[in-house]
């Protein structure tokens, strides 16, 4: 897709369709071939001749593309800063997710001792890790649907409160069966929890610093691995039929106090409109922008695309008719967001982290390193590096786009995977075990989970949230996390299995190829959002050689 952005500080034109040469550009870039460098060359050729040199003096020029109709209020001094409100309702919601991510990292730990003590099997193992990711396809499913009936701040609390079930009954297990009883509901509750905390902070968050704010979920999920990987190292030295259990219990607390925490937060302004409550969803925008005029204005955007859509704008409207036109008769532009939005979150599993993370203590042991407290204790390190890194990248969204770290994050992935995958054969083959092999091994991990916080982790959810229409947002996004969900289930279940079979060295380098398939297809097919309002996205995956559209859009 054809499109400008403006940096250096200048304020962004929204309105980029008007532009006139809106049209050459369409006629001559596709969408599947936009983006490219050849398309940064013809645009500052385009805009060279359009624009006037920015004042290096000015922190916030504005320059209007001729013919376009400005922005209604222009920022005048500074630029737009993060809204207190709107990082307070996206740092409550975000908090569901540190129970995914305490699961992930306290599970990699207390694998290793439920294993002893109950006297589980490798397969049945799997198992138990794998179920949860796969319940939380159910709950990932359901919640589109659950979220547009009962809104999203409720739909949370019942995400929260699900696996608050499901972390008691974990700890309170008598029996294998019933510890995997325990990792089904907790299963359902995260997959509820996965879907609407991405959706809840995209749509209640300025354009501006929505890159920033829906990728907060990521930062909270790596905190919460981390927390889980401290667990771990605090826990172990408890006997062996007591640590796993509060290892897994202790998620109860945190999923207790978010159930009560987000009854504090404000429902989403767009489920507000659909549900043609104005006034209400004009409250909240008004505390989530700059101005008020700001808000007014978002608010007609909002009403605008809801009243474009049948049947959206009523109190009984609770999500109908959306599966038809997501599976059944999709247009092309949806389609294509439809594909863009199930391929991240597939290759975000498929990379195979969420199983590295699971599974570490399993691969360092096989590089040469015995000690259980030992396994445990580089597994911080771990976790340090993927919550610093996913800082790094929540705070650059907004500025460098979620391409470029996308990109770097995959290319990088595809490197350190096949690193890991080269000092794993190099170890498999050796009798002494190297020292040099062995840290390669352990920077190679950390490294692959760096760059996964840098560009799939945050920037899946942030697209997943981001490029449906409205009324598609809730259940398309449930669509494409629940295909996130099976996969990492299914990686999860087979990671050991596999590796059995190709060794953990034939593991990696097959998850480096899959990596490196990701990052064409990312290439290709995902276009850059940042600066766009929700209502505007859907325009980067309309169909350019299709006229009525194109006239449409110049209308």
């Amino acid at each position: 897709m054809c499109q400008i952005n403006f940096d250096r500080g200048v304020w962004r034109q929204r309105d980029l369709r008007k532009a006139p040469f809106y049209k050459d550009c369409s006629d001559a870039y596709p969408f599947w071939f936009a983006q490219t460098p050849f398309d940064l060359i013809f645009f500052t050729k385009k805009m060279s001749s359009q624009f006037p040199p920015l004042d290096s003096n000015k922190d916030n020029d504005y320059h209007p593309i001729p013919g376009s109709e400005p922005p209604s209020s222009l920022p005048s001094g500074s630029k737009p800063g993060l809204n207190k409100y709107a990082l307070a309702g996206a740092i409550l919601a975000s908090t569901n997710s540190v129970l995914l991510g305490y699961d992930i990292g306290v599970m990699s730990g207390a694998a290793l001792y439920i294993r002893e003590d109950m006297n589980i099997t490798s397969t049945q193992l799997e198992i138990l890790v794998g179920s949860l990711n796969v319940c939380s396809l159910i709950g990932s499913i359901a919640s589109g649907k659950t979220s547009d009936w009962i809104g999203r701040r409720y739909t949370i609390v019942l995400a929260a409160v699900t696996f608050l079930i499901g972390a008691v009954l974990m700890g309170l297990a008598p029996s294998f069966l019933f510890l995997i009883a325990g990792r089904v509901v907790a299963g359902i509750g995260v997959g509820y929890s996965l879907m609407i905390a991405p959706v809840y902070v995209a749509e209640l968050s300025p354009a501006l610093t929505r890159g920033f704010l829906t990728s907060l979920p990521e930062v909270f999920i790596n905190g919460g691995i981390l927390l889980g990987y401290i667990s771990n190292y605090a826990l172990s030295g408890l006997p062996q039929n007591l640590n796993w259990r509060l290892m897994l219990g202790l998620a109860a607390f945190p999923a207790f106090a978010v159930a009560v925490g987000v009854l504090a937060m404000p429902e989403s302004p767009r489920w507000l409109v659909m549900k043609g409550r104005l006034d209400e969803a004009k409250q909240v925008l008004i505390r989530t922008s700059e101005s008020k005029e700001e808000a007014e204005l978002r608010l007609k955007e909002i009403a605008r695309a809801a009243n474009s859509m049948p049947a959206t704008s009523s109190s009984n409207w609770s999500g109908q008719g959306v599966w038809r036109d997501l599976l059944l008769r999709p247009t092309r532009p949806i389609r294509r967001i439809l594909i863009a939005a199930i391929g991240v979150n597939f290759f975000m599993q498929a990379s195979g982290n969420d199983a590295v993370v699971y599974y570490s203590p399993e691969v360092f042991r096989d590089a040469g390193i015995q000690n259980k407290k030992q396994l445990v204790g580089v597994t911080i390190l771990m976790g340090i590096a993927k919550t610093f890194f996913v800082l790094i990248s929540a705070l650059f969204l907004d500025s460098y786009g979620r391409r470029p770290l996308l990109l770097l994050g995959s290319i990088g992935m595809a490197f350190s995977l096949a690193s890991l995958g080269l000092g794993s054969k190099f170890l498999e083959y050796s009798i002494d075990k190297p020292t040099w092999a062995i840290g390669l091994c352990v920077v190679a991990v950390c490294s692959a989970a760096s760059f996964f916080s840098i560009g799939l982790g945050p920037i899946t959810w942030v697209y997943s949230s981001e490029i449906f229409p409205m009324r598609l947002r809730a259940q398309g996004s449930s669509l494409a996390i629940g295909v996130n969900r099976l996969v990492s289930g299914l990686v999860a279940m087979t990671f050991l299995s596999i590796s059995r079979e190709i060794t953990f060295g034939g593991m990696f380098f097959m998850l480096a190829g899959i990596m490196v398939v990701g990052t064409i297809f990312f290439y290709f097919c995902l276009p850059e959002t940042k600066g766009k309002n929700l209502e505007e996205i859907e325009a980067l995956f309309e169909d350019e050689y299709d006229k009525e559209n194109r006239k449409m859009l110049l209308s």
